[in-house]
């Protein structure tokens, strides 16, 4: 995962037993492992937060977009009912 060979894992596991002592050995991976636990949950999250907020953004373009197109078929369309009106007003009159 991090390019590193089970040999240079052995070695550290080695040397850590010899700096640490095989007494509190335990406690340190036990607490190493947590860390590790609450940096991937972390990640996670910063990730899921990410994901949420560029989709987010997506449906507000698409919102955006909709609206635009709406706003304009509509602008669109009152100018045909006015016309129609006018003209037809016109056609009433002698």
């Amino acid at each position: 995962m991090f390019g590193i060979s089970f040999g240079e894992i052995l070695v550290i596991a080695v040397v850590a037993l010899i700096v640490i002592g095989p007494e509190r050995l335990p406690k340190v991976a036990r607490t190493l492992g947590l860390l590790a636990g609450r940096a991937q949950r972390y990640v996670a999250t910063v990730k899921g937060d990410i994901e949420r907020e560029l989709k987010a953004d997506e449906l507000r373009r698409i919102q955006n977009e909709i609206t635009r197109e709406v706003g304009g078929e509509l602008q669109e369309t009152e100018q045909q009912l006015k016309t129609a009106l006018d003209t037809k007003s016109g056609d009433e009159r002698p």
